[in-house]
């Protein structure tokens, strides 16, 4: 396989987009997108953002992005996880002497003789101790002293509030579509999206050369004279329906759920 910054590269050039555009569409900045195509990876925040940014990259551009992906972790993650587990070899063994355990340092003769005195002094004084006993008188006297009686203090406490948290509201799903439609031959175009005044494209020709715009609307309704355009919908290619195709032209709905043929009733209509 090329290699993943010259795939990214050619793709963008070849679709005649500029990294501007990119940087717009994918929120990505631009100085991560140039180092995506010139594989700076040390530029990068890291690994995850990496496959991340390379990931939207290529979709954008309606690559592969799982196989690039893949790529890249073959290229350089897996490298590293083996360079990580490598067994350390006979020129990395540790200093002879170092991880050896010495034998303890003999005591002094002095020592030693002093310890065994003191401990014939200790066996000595129990003995006597022992032999003695103790007097019966004082004995039977002694009695054992019975322990006042204690109540355990009682300790009393407050059991803690729990702190709720507030269930976090889920945001609804956003409806609108980014459109962007590119001509792969001459082809004439009318459309008109809902919230906006007027037909964003009122009845003109495209080419391959007419510069690209990307439209926003939760939903588009498309004139074609043919079908010799790439519709990239929220930065993925979608194929047209053939219920679409009729032999008065194209005409297609695109929304959120997707693209679908248009009623007579509904569709659009411009100067010719």
């Amino acid at each position: 396989m090329p290699e993943i910054g010259a795939t990214l590269r050619e793709a963008r050039m070849r679709a005649r987009i500029d990294i501007s555009e990119i940087e717009t569409e994918t929120k990505i900045r631009a100085k991560y997108l140039r180092a995506l195509e010139n594989e700076e990876w040390n530029l990068l925040p890291g690994p995850t953002y990496v496959k991340t940014f390379l990931r939207t990259y290529a979709e954008a551009l309606g690559l592969d992005a799982k196989l690039l992906v893949e790529e890249y972790k073959l290229r350089h993650e897996r490298l590293s996880d083996n360079e990580l587990a490598r067994p350390i070899g006979p020129g990395r063994a540790t200093p002879a002497g170092r991880g050896r355990s010495q034998p303890p340092p003999l005591l002094p003769r002095s020592y030693l003789i002093a310890g065994v005195v003191l401990a014939l002094c200790v066996v000595v004084f129990i003995l006597s101790r022992v032999g003695g006993g103790d007097d019966p008188d004082t004995a039977a006297s002694s009695t054992p002293s019975v322990p006042a009686d204690t109540t355990p203090a009682t300790r009393t406490t407050t059991p803690a509030t729990p702190v709720t948290t507030p269930p976090k509201k889920k945001k609804p799903a956003s409806t609108v579509v980014s459109l962007r439609i590119v001509a792969t031959a001459e082809v004439y175009a009318c459309m008109v999206a809902k919230g906006q005044p007027g037909k964003l494209i009122d009845g003109v020709n495209l080419s391959p050369d007419t510069p690209r715009k990307t439209y926003k609307s939760s939903r588009f309704r498309l004139l074609l004279g043919n079908d010799s355009v790439e519709l990239r919908v929220n930065n993925k290619v979608r194929r047209i329906p053939a219920a679409a195709r009729t032999t008065d032209g194209v005409f297609v709905q695109i929304t959120r759920k997707g693209l679908s043929a248009l009623p007579k009733s509904i569709r659009p209509s411009c100067a010719t």
